[in-house]
C-alpha cells in the first residue's frame, strides 16, 4: 500500500508558535511555550523529553484532545481546529493508554473503526487491508477473539491496527512499546519502517532512546515546554561526540568520579575526551581499590547526548533540516 500525501507539497505536520497554559484554582502551569517546528512528508521524526516536558500536551494538541492557548497546528496544511475533519482523517494516533471496547472481537473493532472514517464503501478492499494489518501485527489468530480476553501486549497491537485501519498518511506513535515484550517491538518496528518507506510520515515519542536513535532521521527535544534541540539524529550525535568509558564495578565509585558518571546497577559510564582522561579515571579507580570489569571504550549514544542536553546548555537547532 503506497501512501500519497494529499494536496500540494507542504509540511506533514506544522507546529507554529504553539503555547499551552493550564489554569488551576490556585496556580497555572505553562506546559508549552512558543513551540515551532515542521515535520516533512515521509520523515521518521522523534519527539523526546523527560516526563513533564510537554510531549503529551503537544500530541494532544495535534490530535484535537486539547486546544492550544496560542499558536496553530496544521496537518498537511489543514488546521486541527478550524479544519478538524480533514486533519483527523490524515492522522492515525496510537495512544499511551490501553483503550479498548470489551464487547467486540478484534476484527469487529477494526471494521467499526474504519467505518468512523467512511472507508467501508469498498468492503472487499477494506477487509483485505484489515487482514494485512492482522498478519503484520501478529493478530491473525486473535481476529475473532474478544478484546477483553487479550493480554496487554495484544491489546496494544490492536491499538496500532486501529490507528492504521483508515490508511492515514501521518502516523503518531505515543510511547507505543511502553511495557511490551521484545517480540512486539520487533514486529511493530518492522511494519512501521515498511510504511515509512512507502511514504507515511511517522512521529514517535519514546523513552527508549535506542529506538529513537535507530529509527528517527530527525529529532526534537523538549524541556519544560521549550524546544532545546532540533536537528538530524546524526548531527546531534556528532555535535556532542565524546568517548564513553564503560565498565562494571562491585565497589562504591570514588567521590571524585561521581559527578561525571552515569551508574546503572553495576554498570558505570563516564564521559572522557581523550586517552589521558581515560587513564586518569582508571588511576583514580585503582587508588580507591576498585577493580573494573568488562572495560569498554566507545562513542557516546543518544542517551548520553540526551542527558547532556537536558542537564546542560541547549543544542543548536536547525529548523530547516529534514531527513
Amino acid at each position: 500500500m503506497r501512501c500519497i500525501p494529499p494536496g500540494p507539497a507542504r509540511s506533514a505536520i506544522s507546529f507554529r508558535s504553539v503555547s499551552k497554559r493550564y489554569s488551576g484554582s490556585r496556580d497555572s502551569v505553562q506546559a508549552l511555550d512558543d513551540v515551532s517546528f515542521d515535520i516533512e512528508p515521509g520523515e521518521f521524526f522523534g519527539l523526546l523529553g523527560p516526563n513533564g516536558a510537554g510531549k503529551t500536551t503537544l500530541i494532544s494538541s495535534l490530535a484535537g484532545l486539547s486546544q492550544a492557548s496560542a499558536g496553530q497546528v496544521l496537518v498537511h496544511g489543514h488546521d486541527v481546529v478550524t479544519d478538524y475533519a480533514v486533519a483527523r482523517r490524515s492522522l492515525g494516533i496510537v495512544p499511551q493508554e490501553l483503550v479498548f471496547d470489551p464487547f467486540f472481537t478484534v476484527r469487529e473493532t477494526l471494521q467499526i473503526q474504519s467505518g468512523y472514517f467512511g472507508v467501508r464503501n469498498d468492503r472487499r478492499a477494506n477487509d483485505a487491508w484489515i487482514d494485512e494489518l492482522l498478519e503484520n501485527l501478529g493478530l491473525t489468530d486473535k481476529a475473532n477473539a474478544n478484546t477483553r480476553q487479550l493480554s496487554g501486549g495484544m491489546k496494544r497491537r490492536v491499538l496500532v491496527a486501529q490507528a492504521l485501519v483508515h490508511r492515514p498518511p501521518v502516523i503518531v506513535l505515543d510511547e507505543p512499546t511502553a511495557g511490551v515484550d521484545v517480540e512486539l517491538r520487533q514486529t511493530l518496528w518492522q511494519f512501521v519502517a515498511r510504511l515509512n518507506k512507502e511514504g507515511h510520515t511517522v512521529l514517535l515519542t519514546t523513552h527508549y532512546l535506542e529506538e529513537a536513535e535507530a529509527l528517527c532521521g530527525r529529532l526534537a527535544m523538549l524541556k519544560q515546554g521549550h524546544v532545546v534541540a532540533l536537528d538530524r539524529t546524526s548531527a546531534l550525535l556528532a555535535g556532542r561526540a565524546s568517548t564513553m568509558l564503560r565498565f562494571k564495578l562491585d565497589t562504591p565509585l570514588p567521590p571524585a568520579l561521581q559527578a561525571n558518571a552515569r551508574v546503572t546497577g553495576r554498570i558505570v559510564q563516564i564521559k572522557t575526551r581523550n586517552a589521558a582522561e581515560v587513564e586518569s579515571v582508571l588511576a583514580t579507580l585503582r587508588a580507591a581499590g576498585g577493580q573494573p570489569e568488562d572495560l569498554e571504550i566507545g562513542r557516546a549514544d543518544l542517551e548520553d547526548v540526551f542527558l547532556e542536553i537536558m542537564h546542560g546548555e541547549p543544542a543548536q537547532t536547525s529548523r530547516q533540516v529534514s531527513a
